[in-house]
């Protein structure tokens, strides 16, 4: 059982998933932001590869992307700063990125190094489900890595179950046809949650896009296992003087 699966057992409702740009918002923040992220109630760690062309991200982590690519952050460097890391994190990891930067770094020695230093689980939203199936999900599997794909208020029922049947860990449940950080009523997305919840899914389901506020956690809740924040987190980064004290005072707003 990975950790990502072990969490979900232990604890069914309100798990948090915490979006963070690695490299941000100085090179070396990645570890102290995920320890922080840990100890003040983040369930998972949702690590952000930078990239230039981040397609699924707004301008609040498109330009904590522009930043922590400045700062010097590479694949390469992600990976030299989490050897080691399971010594002091012991919740789930996921990286999240895009496929130009993982293709050239190399697919296989991606996942094998992500194994190697102890990540969970990978989000690639521009990897089809196709090249999932026919090349790269085999790939996944070998080093026991989770992969989580995205469904939307527009994805039909039976890709939603296809992409539930593929994806392990949990479904991520996109609120809205956008890019992340925009407004969200969250009522309106109710009747998406509730569809989703009753096509009795094999995984659990978080929802992620316009998750800001206690208000928008409890009610994305409601009808889901939990929920992911990033822009409201990336945010409370920007021009922070120490990180451990701004994730405390905005996981304390939520959780």
């Amino acid at each position: 059982m990975s950790r990502i699966q072990a969490l979900f057992q232990q604890k069914h409702k309100r798990v948090l998933n915490v979006y963070c740009t690695a490299g941000y918002p100085e090179l070396n923040s990645t570890l102290p932001v995920m320890e922080s992220l840990q100890a003040n109630g983040a369930d998972l760690v949702e690590l952000g590869i930078p990239y230039s062309d981040p397609l699924a991200d707004g301008p609040v982590i498109q330009q904590s992307s522009a930043v922590a690519l400045e700062n010097g952050m590479t694949i390469a460097t992600l990976f030299e700063q989490l050897d080691g890391f399971r010594n002091r994190i012991t919740v789930p990891v996921i990286l999240m990125g895009y496929m130009n930067p993982v293709l050239q770094y190399g697919f296989e020695r991606f996942c094998a190094d992500a194994a190697r230093v102890g990540v969970d689980g990978l989000i690639l939203p521009d990897l089809p489900e196709y090249e999932f199936e026919t090349e790269y999900g085999s790939i996944i599997r070998k080093y026991g890595l989770d992969f989580i794909f995205l469904v939307t208020p527009e994805t039909t029922e039976h890709r939603v179950k296809k992409l539930d049947g593929l994806s392990t860990g949990f479904l991520y449940a996109v609120s809205s046809s956008s890019t992340t950080g925009a407004n969200k009523q969250m009522n309106s997305v109710q009747d998406y949650l509730q569809r989703l919840a009753s096509y009795q899914l094999k995984n659990p389901v978080l929802v992620g896009f316009g998750i800001k506020d206690r208000e928008s956690f409890d009610a994305a809740c409601a009808h889901a296992n939990g929920a992911i924040i990033g822009t409201a987190y990336i945010k409370a980064l920007e021009g922070a003087k120490e990180v451990g004290t701004a994730t405390k005072e905005f996981l304390s707003t939520i959780v």
